[in-house]
């Protein structure tokens, strides 16, 4: 038996639940029509990978297994204080040369990182023109991605190439700077796999 005064209450709430199914069968053919569109139209999603020039996130994380590089910790005049070392990447997120050789600076980051500061610089920060201070990056680039300059502890570039370099070469210029042994005369550097991608790339 409904009693007079909850009668207009039940009526409210069996609406309200109507109303619900209604908005839910409407959002769910909605949901259903556009995967139906998406699939019958055969378009692909875009996807970048390690071999094209598409923007896909940081590449330093995605690519080489190491975020921490990115954005630098320090600048060139503090690392000109403290007379270390600085390795400046110029490379840009939607460059394919600059994906794959993100794993190169991050292979000789795990050598040489804690007596050298390794500044990865994109090139979308610098300005339209070169500064003429040696303590700024875009005094060192020359408008090519990837691009590694090499300084020592007095300042001086000692190293400058454009594109991907192998890692030996990096490191013999690293192994001047820091007066090592030759390659030859001493035991070889074991590169470390940061992720399953890198296990390609270095075989």
């Amino acid at each position: 038996m409904i009693f007079p005064e909850n009668k207009n209450s039940l009526v409210t709430a069996a609406s309200g639940i109507r109303w619900l199914r209604r908005i839910l069968s409407a959002s769910l053919a909605t949901v259903a029509i556009s995967l139906s569109l998406i699939l019958l139209s055969g378009t692909a999603p875009a996807l970048a990978t390690l071999t094209d020039d598409r923007f896909d996130g940081t590449i330093f994380a995605l690519y080489a297994g190491n975020g921490s590089l990115v954005p630098p910790k320090v600048k060139i005049a503090d690392s000109f204080k403290r007379h270390k070392p600085v390795l400046l990447v110029f490379y840009t997120d939607d460059s394919s040369d600059s994906k794959q050789y993100a794993i190169v600076v991050s292979q000789l980051q795990e050598f040489y990182g804690r007596e050298a500061d390794f500044m990865p610089i994109t090139i979308d920060s610098l300005p339209p023109q070169p500064s003429p201070e040696i303590t700024e990056p875009s005094h060192y680039y020359e408008g090519f991605v990837p691009q590694t300059v090499i300084l020592d502890q007095s300042g001086k570039v000692v190293f400058n190439e454009k594109g991907q370099i192998p890692f030996e070469q990096v490191d013999d210029a690293f192994r001047k700077v820091f007066d090592l042994l030759p390659r030859e005369k001493s035991i070889p550097l074991k590169r470390r796999v940061v992720n399953e991608l890198n296990v390609e790339l270095s075989k």
